[in-house]
């Protein structure tokens, strides 16, 4: 499986010789195998990568963002010559198809290509002042060096997403990635680098890579030096990580935990809801944040559907994630295995049947953990329902009415994504309508999962609150000033005061 392993890191920039000596043990979940040993920083480290960050804005928030727009198109050429390679790194470390893994790349490139755009519209607004000779006028700044902490799932694209924004935006970019997938981080970090060459005018350390655990995380989230901490991971960590930051007025910028739910009207085109519920449900297999784990069936609907569905779990080829026929690949390790099994045992506690769940037993993989995914019959939405099991276990719950389907969707602490399968205008407007969808993500005949980067990504409640990546999400990597020109002789005063 790692023949070429050598060979991807080679291409990447990514130095054997860094990769032994450490003791900080990166696996495959592929096979277990052992990948890298790495030198892991410290909390002193954090500090020096901070202080390096704020030296590098002082002088890149003089930029022109236009400039700035330079380095990143730059560095979406250098994504573009490494996508096979950088993708390929995706799937032997984060367990994800190749397919999935080059798809990941993409975005990354997507986001350049966004940000480069964003570099030359970084408005502000002219607003009529209410005082002659006067006018009001909204003005954008670089906000500071950002901490950006991400997930095992997604190792390089929501990265990309904060990163992009960021350096356009004027500010560094300090980056811990998760534990269990530095080596992807090490090779975005090498070809930056290679873009930063390549732009010959930027200030060094507009990028820094820390590897290590929690307690590197909760270091960003102390140093009054960051002004903002985007952070994606679970619920607990965001109910962790979120006051720490807040404490010394910082910003938190969360992607947290996300329960998602589908609903499926009498009216749905079923051939085109088994195929989104496959992928939604059974994609990185069920290790996306937007991954579908609720699915409300209409009683007209639900028997034809669910054995339908069932069928089509069938023939899921489970495997390693390299080859081209797979469809999904492996949990990220024990842990996740272990989580997902006492939630089936959960399901069985409290009433529910499943079918399929069980263990797959690769070839030459006996380290490693794959399982079918998982479709539980639920008689209602349990206590175990409304909590998120980061795997392939989808839960299946009948509805009646519209409106109760909508209530039960809602009644979950998570609000990420959510989607609708209907063929009844009136149904999809309500479901996007102020009394549907509780989520930042509402999507009509489209499963939760597969955001485009175009528009603004993230939820409410205990998802967090924040958004990343498209639309005006720029606007939390900077700070905005209301000015006030006086261009007259005279100095009057706001709402009519006379003070001589």
């Amino acid at each position: 499986m790692h023949l070429n392993f050598a060979d991807v890191c080679f291409h990447l920039g990514l130095d054997p010789a860094s990769l032994t000596g450490g003791s900080h043990v990166v696996r495959s979940p592929i096979d277990g195998s052992e990948l890298a040993r790495l030198p892991p920083h410290d909390r002193a480290d954090v500090g020096e990568a901070v202080a390096k960050a704020q030296a590098a804005f002082l002088e890149w928030r003089g930029v022109p963002p236009p400039k700035r727009g330079e380095l990143v198109r730059l560095f979406g050429e250098e994504l573009r010559h490494h996508k096979q390679h950088l993708g390929r790194l995706v799937t032997i470390e984060s367990g994800k198809i190749i397919q999935e893994g080059l798809g990941e790349v993409q975005e990354m490139i997507d986001i350049c290509d966004f940000a480069v755009g964003l570099s030359r519209q970084l408005y502000g607004l002219t607003i009529a002042s209410e005082r002659p000779g006067h006018r009001l006028m909204e003005s954008w700044h670089p906000l500071g060096p950002v901490g950006v902490i991400t997930a095992f799932n997604f190792p390089v694209a929501v990265w990309a997403w904060n990163a992009a924004l960021a350096l356009v935006c004027g500010d560094p970019v300090v980056w811990k990635p998760s534990e269990k997938t530095p080596l992807t981080a090490l090779a975005c970090w090498a070809i930056f680098e290679r873009a930063w060459a390549r732009y010959a005018e930027a200030p060094r350390d507009l990028v820094q890579v820390l590897v290590g655990g929690r307690e590197l995380g909760e270091a960003l989230a102390d140093d009054p030096r960051l002004p903002l901490i985007s952070a994606t991971g679970s619920c607990r960590m965001g109910r962790d990580l979120g006051p720490r930051v807040q404490r010394r007025f910082g910003r938190p910028l969360l992607e947290l935990g996300g329960n998602n739910g589908m609903i499926v009207c009498a009216s749905a085109d079923l051939d085109l809801t088994v195929r989104a519920i496959l992928f939604s449900a059974a994609g990185t297999a069920g290790q996306r944040c937007t991954s579908l784990r609720r699915l409300f069936l209409h009683d007209q609907v639900y028997d034809e559907l669910l054995g339908r569905l069932k069928a089509a779990y069938e023939r899921i080829a489970v495997g390693n994630p390299l080859d081209p026929g797979t469809l999904v690949g492996p949990l990220i390790d024990a842990g996740a295995l272990e989580r997902m099994q006492g939630a089936l045992e959960r399901a069985v506690a409290e009433g529910g049947r499943v079918f399929g769940g069980e263990r797959v037993v690769v070839e030459g993989h006996v380290d490693a953990c794959y399982v079918r995914p998982a479709i539980v019959e639920m008689p209602g939405q349990t206590a175990l329902v409304r909590e998120e099991t980061f795997a392939p276990i989808l839960y299946v719950m009948r509805y009646g009415d519209l409106a109760e389907a909508i209530r039960h969707h809602n009644d979950v602490p998570q609000g990420l994504a959510s989607s609708i399968f209907t063929t009844d205008v009136r149904e999809a407007e309500l479901f996007m309508s102020a009394e549907g969808s509780d989520c930042g993500i509402v999507n009509v005949n489209a499963g939760p999962s597969g955001a485009e980067i175009g528009g603004a990504f993230g939820g409410e409640k205990e998802t967090g609150g924040g958004r990343e990546s498209g639309s005006d999400a720029w606007k939390a990597y900077m700070r905005r000033a209301t000015n006030t020109i006086n261009y007259s002789r005279e100095l009057p005063l706001a709402q009519g005061i006379e003070f001589d």
